[in-house]
């Protein structure tokens, strides 16, 4: 039996992200995510205008009068939500932790996925592969996903998502959408090899991403409509000035002690969280994959309306 308290986090939350779904961002989320090819429909006559390249010549033979054949989108899509668990998504200066952020970015996709009768599946990862729910139709489909987001409790702590994507590889033939959500810190280091192989290659390397999960992104692009979701806190982008703090890392467990009343480490840290961020999105725009960049304390809605409208300009080009 599911607690009530949960019960009553999953409702909020389907309540406040399907409006937002049916107001804003179900036309957006139709007409920016196509599905991979065409469907004969019907024969009609032909009418000026008309491109003669879809003429049906057997029935115009025969009718002796122009007729052509009508295609409709092959519509039904499939959107797998990779979302990280690791320890540092239960960070929140505010209201509101990452994770729960997550939840609720998830639900949106997934509430916009299933109104536009497709498919939504769910990964959990932390450096291992938690949990997998496979892709399916439906309300009550998503409210699990919702719970899991919210509730589910990993077996590990640190993040590797080079391993949820291989293991997306394995599980998923079919072209996806696929959504990853992180605040992509603390991704598992590469191997020397794998270091050595990229130096070859001249690719910048950063804190926030590493190179293994870079390339299983760019082999993932190559299948699959990949978009970044990266999900961050304001005191991970600038120290609050509270003088000596104890600060424990949440994946790893390491501590240290940082004076926060320092106006030159406040500065030098604020001053490496953006590059490493502004180098995020370079990595990723090299890569071909958007990216959407949340934080906990700003509204979400304007950020994910810029994307689809983004998108929506390209694909008319």
């Amino acid at each position: 039996m599911i607690p009530r308290e949960i019960i009553k986090k999953i409702r909020q939350i389907e309540i406040r992200t399907n409006r937002l779904v049916t107001e804003s961002l179900a036309g957006h989320y139709h007409s920016v995510f196509k599905g991979q090819g065409m469907n004969f429909d019907e024969v009609r006559e032909y009418q000026p205008g008309d491109d003669v390249r879809t003429i049906d010549w057997n029935v115009t033979a025969r009718m002796n009068h122009p007729f052509i054949k009508k295609f409709v989108e092959e519509r039904e899509l499939t959107v797998m939500l990779l979302v990280d668990l690791s320890g540092s998504g239960l960070f929140g200066s505010g209201e509101q932790s990452k994770r729960e952020l997550a939840a609720e970015i998830a639900s949106i996709l997934a509430f916009s996925a299933i109104k536009n009768n497709d498919k939504v599946g769910l990964l959990l990862f932390t450096d291992v592969v938690e949990k997998f729910i496979p892709p399916r139709k439906g309300r009550f489909h998503v409210l699990r996903v919702i719970r899991d987001i919210l509730f589910f409790e990993p077996q590990n702590r640190q993040t590797n998502l080079n391993a949820a994507l291989e293991f997306l590889s394995r599980v998923t033939n079919q072209r996806s959408i696929v959504v990853v959500i992180s605040d992509f810190l603390g991704q598992t280091t590469p191997s020397r090899t794998e270091i050595e192989a990229h130096l070859r290659r001249s690719v910048v390397t950063s804190d926030g991403l590493r190179l293994a999960s870079l390339t299983s992104l760019r082999q993932a692009k190559r299948k699959h409509d990949v978009v970044a979701v990266q999900i961050t806190d304001p005191f991970e982008m600038t120290l609050p000035n509270i003088g000596r703090i104890i600060l424990k890392d949440a994946e790893t467990g390491h501590v240290v002690e940082v004076d926060t009343g320092d106006p030159r480490k406040r500065a030098a840290f604020a001053s490496r969280q953006k590059n490493a961020h502004n180098e995020l999105e370079k990595l990723l725009g090299s890569a071909g994959i958007d990216g959407i960049q949340l934080r906990t304390d700003q509204p979400y809605i304007s950020a994910l309306s810029r994307f689809f409208e983004t998108r929506e300009k390209r694909r008319r080009r």
